[in-house]
């Protein structure tokens, strides 16, 4: 399966041969892909180094749960003011702010001598990082065509569970490898910030801006965005609260958060519970966990190669999303019900990849912004949309941890993973993705 795929032009007049277009948009995707994933690796490399840390600066249970939740205050609190940024300043440079931003703190937390200067160095990570998600969903709108935007979201999406996948092995590695948590941190940052300076050098705003991009690959896509901004309303002066006069915002701030829910329940809780629950050892905690948020990046990718694919074949919008996005909801949901029933640790691993691997397609999420939005205003509703994401990443850890400390099982836990697919569902449903908002 190749994203990239090439195709030909139409011969200008007179001319013999056509004029294969570059593929430059699918390599900037290719980029965000990989950002994304340093992105998740940065978010984890406080969860492996915990268990040193607390020791070191003598953390009980409940500062370390304060340090570690800390991240997505200021992550959620940024959402919209990231996403405004990206809509004034364009992506290219609220990037690579970004990348450089939230690479300086990973470093910096080096420095800590205490819990209350991690903390501090969590904020400003949470911060920096924020406006990533809104200026990719911006890029999408930007650099790809209609029929286009289900791989470049995906793209975008995918690196958190491969992200998810990779960080406990690359920073439980810098950690064995240089035996130090420090130094492992001050290498992530320092990565983190070069991989900010690649984007500048990379990323532009416009394709025509591009050094890399031939005519064919400009004229392709602006004749793609000619067509479909005939199509759109006038945009209306005036705030872009108006947004949200329209269920289609809330239904998607709503189904992101119950995404997430279930995203983050079990990116946060999952290796307890397969450890508790299902007996397995730190070893075969870092196989699962591979093997099941793998299955999660493979999904996401799958969703967005079905969903352009279906667009491209005549699918209506509407048509192309409830399907992927109930089909998602459905099977995930009923997935992560079955867990609570078997007691086969290999049944259980098949299961949460099977959840995994259909929840992801809800990357797909990602689109709705440039469906409901013209380009100029992509970024403050992909920020509204992450908000409510985080709504979820703050809350769901502490209602997990009270339903188990309350109960002293997983089985509600888990009922609670299955209410958020089905809202998931009803929310997906709620969505009408035929028509940009008149905002």
């Amino acid at each position: 399966m190749s994203i990239a795929s090439t195709s030909t032009a139409p011969p200008a007049a007179g001319a013999a041969a056509t004029t294969t277009r570059t593929n430059v948009r699918w390599k900037i995707f290719w980029m965000m892909l990989l950002l994304i994933s340093i992105n998740y690796i940065d978010r984890a490399s406080l969860s492996v180094a915990m268990p040193i840390i607390g020791k070191e600066f003598g953390m009980d249970p409940a500062i370390q749960g304060l340090v570690l939740s800390s991240f997505f205050w200021t992550y959620a609190f940024m959402q919209v003011p990231g996403g405004m940024l990206a809509d004034r300043f364009k992506p290219r440079i609220v990037i690579t702010a970004a990348t450089i931003g939230w690479g300086f703190f990973q470093a910096i937390a080096a420095v800590s001598t205490g819990w209350v200067l991690l903390l501090l160095t969590r904020l400003g990570l949470g911060a920096a990082e924020a406006p990533i998600y809104p200026a990719g969903g911006k890029l999408n709108a930007m650099w790809l065509t209609r029929n286009e935007r289900g791989r470049g979201a995906t793209l975008l999406d995918g690196g958190a569970p491969l992200g998810a996948a990779l960080g406990s092995i690359v920073i439980a590695g810098l950690i064995a490898g240089l035996d130090s948590w420090r130094l492992s941190f001050v290498v992530a940052g320092v990565g983190t910030m070069l991989a900010g300076l690649w984007c500048w050098y990379y990323i532009r705003n416009d394709p025509r801006e591009h050094p890399s991009v031939n005519d064919a690959e400009a004229r392709y896509l602006e004749e793609a965005h000619a067509a479909e901004d005939a199509q759109s309303p006038a945009v209306v002066g005036g705030s872009p609260m108006r947004f949200f006069h329209y269920r289609s915002v809330w239904a998607m701030c709503f189904g992101w958060m119950f995404f997430n829910t279930v995203w983050y329940g079990l990116l946060t809780w999952m290796p307890n519970y397969l450890y508790k629950v299902h007996g397995f050892d730190i070893k075969q905690l870092g196989g699962a966990s591979f093997i099941i948020f793998f299955a999660g990046f493979v999904g996401e990718l799958v969703g967005g190669y079905l969903s352009d694919l279906w667009k491209a074949r005549g699918g209506s919008s509407n048509a192309v999303h409830r399907t992927l996005f109930g089909v998602a909801a459905v099977i995930a949901t009923v997935s992560v019900f079955l867990v609570s029933q078997v007691t086969n640790a290999v049944a259980v691993v098949v299961l949460l990849s099977t959840t995994l691997f259909f929840l992801r397609w809800c990357g797909l999420y990602w689109v709705i912004p440039s469906i409901l939005a013209t380009r100029e205003r992509t970024g403050f509703l992909g920020g509204a949309m992450n908000l409510g994401g985080n709504i979820g990443g703050i809350s769901t850890p502490i209602i997990v941890g009270l339903i188990v400390s309350a109960t002293g099982s997983y089985f509600l836990a888990l009922m609670y993973f299955a209410a958020a697919g089905a809202l998931l569902f009803l929310c997906s449903m709620s969505i009408d993705y035929s028509r940009k908002l008149p905002v």
